[in-house]
């Protein structure tokens, strides 16, 4: 048979996980090759690149969007354990796991409306996409950078608040400012004073100066927050300052900063996570995919 796509994984895959074992993802493609009776020429197709088998990487995509469904969780890399919600719906005996099932969790649901925000809708008729290929490469590209932005915060959370000074380190020497990672360290996360939590460089001369204030918070910050930074800034004559958070600003918080008649820049988690994948902090490059066209020249020009 065809190899199925991830959607149609999800049920045997949740299925599998029952024993509230944890189970490697070499296991899940085992499980899934047995359960639809692939062949070992179905198991051993790859993608365009080469790099990963369309199983690996379909059961990898099933995985995901459990898990933003909160049916399962990831205690650590490649590692897969069923939650009490995937214990729930399993006891509901559903004849399939689907996106449609899985929109009934808010949680995914915020993952798909991130995952299109920036992307236009896929018209789809009988399960086929009217989009060009490029369209479709567009938007599985927003895919990608959707997902990768999650786990990005995740992993971000879960580490210890100097990893996060480092990181706000790493990310402001790459975007440009703080001179030098050695100057940059000296300032970051040093002075705690008065709602400044360093000062970098705007420029490597040092022409001027940025006051930073990074929080890894999970609750959303609001105007309160901000006024105390801004307090602190305009109690050092600064003109220039940057709020970087792991959660979310109020609409109050970026009101407040946006009339407040100095600099004041709100980075927000989802901004944060973009800023990290478009300066290559933290992540790395997996695939690359080009589009070639026609030279017409080539074709008009004399030989």
């Amino acid at each position: 048979m065809a190899i199925p796509d991830y959607e149609a994984m999800m049920l045997p895959l949740l299925k599998s996980f029952a024993d509230q074992r944890e189970h490697s993802i070499q296991e899940s493609v085992e499980v899934i090759g047995v359960v639809f009776k692939l062949t070992s020429d179905e198991l051993k197709q790859r993608l365009p690149s080469g790099k990963k088998t369309i199983v690996y990487d379909r059961v990898n995509w099933a995985r995901t969007y459990l898990r933003k469904a909160g049916l399962i969780d990831f205690p650590r890399r490649g590692i897969s354990v069923i939650t009490a919600r995937g214990l729930q719906v399993l006891g509901d005996n559903p004849e399939t796991i689907d996106n449609a099932l899985l929109s009934q969790f808010p949680e995914f649901v915020e993952f798909r409306r991130r995952t299109s925000a920036d992307t236009p809708e896929r018209p789809i008729l009988n399960g086929t996409a009217r989009c060009t290929p490029e369209e479709l490469l567009q938007h599985a590209h927003q895919e990608l950078l959707a997902n990768l932005s999650q786990e990005l915060l995740e992993r971000i959370k879960a580490c210890p608040p100097s990893f996060f000074e480092g990181l706000v380190i790493d990310l402001l020497v790459k975007m440009g400012y703080g001179g030098s990672a050695k100057d940059a360290a000296q300032a970051i996360g040093r002075s705690g004073d008065g709602g400044i939590d360093g000062i970098i460089k705007e420029d490597p001369l040092g022409l001027d100066a940025i006051y930073v204030q990074a929080k890894r918070w999970e609750s959303t910050i609001g105007s309160p927050d901000i006024q105390k930074f801004v307090g602190a800034l305009y109690g050092r004559q600064a003109r220039k300052g940057v709020f970087i958070t792991t959660s979310r600003f109020s609409d109050e918080a970026r009101k407040f900063a946006h009339n407040v008649g100095i600099t004041v820049v709100l980075i927000d988690g989802e901004e944060l996570a973009r800023l990290m994948i478009n300066y290559g902090v933290g992540v790395s490059v997996a695939e690359v995919y080009e589009i070639k066209r026609i030279d017409s020249d080539y074709f008009t020009g004399e030989l």
